[in-house]
């Protein structure tokens, strides 16, 4: 046999092979957090128009990338707290699926790392990198070592997270000076 043996698959696994992927919160867990004060979520998807998408593009200085974005609007009784926006982006080799919670007045309350598959740079959901978003609108600048400090390591992860909340923010902006949120 060559000097090869046959090993149990949990000892072969072990050899090299890494489960990195690695799921945080659902979609609705990730609302919750956003907006815990919230009775009810709807849940939709927006749609932006050509017009809107150019509007996105220039605001983040990213294109809109989609016209659809899945969303959930926090209410409270018949309040609207703000939405909640879903997306992915590509980090080093992987995608991460994430989540961002904009109030009534644009601003970030929070983002949520819902999936992560990288071997390296999860260091993204750590609450204190996270945190650097809070408050911040579409007047920000949002950009790792400006305003976002960068995470040593995960500088991929770091900026495509970075990137996604910049223009989850000129979505949100754009749709709400439309009259569509």
């Amino acid at each position: 046999m060559n000097g090869f043996q046959w090993l149990p698959l949990p000892v072969l696994l072990s050899f090299g092979v890494s489960a990195s992927a690695t799921q945080y919160a659902t979609p609705e867990e990730a609302a919750r957090r956003c907006f815990p004060e919230a009775s009810a979520f709807n849940e939709n998807t927006l749609q932006l128009s050509p017009d809107e998408m150019r509007a996105v593009a220039q605001a983040a200085g990213l294109s809109a990338r989609s016209a659809a974005w899945r969303t959930m609007t926090a209410m409270k009784g018949d309040v609207p707290l703000g939405v909640v926006v879903f997306d992915a982006v590509l980090g080093k080799f992987e995608l991460i699926d994430y989540a961002v919670g904009l109030g009534t007045d644009g601003k970030v309350r929070n983002v949520e790392i819902l999936a992560y598959r990288e071997s390296h740079g999860y260091e993204v959901r750590l609450p204190a990198w996270r945190k650097q978003f809070v408050g911040k609108g579409v007047e920000a600048r949002l950009r790792v070592s400006e305003d976002i400090v960068n995470i040593s390591g995960a500088t991929m992860s770091s900026t495509s997270v970075t990137d996604g909340v910049r223009r989850i923010v000129a979505v949100v902006s754009t749709l709400r000076a439309n009259g569509k949120l």
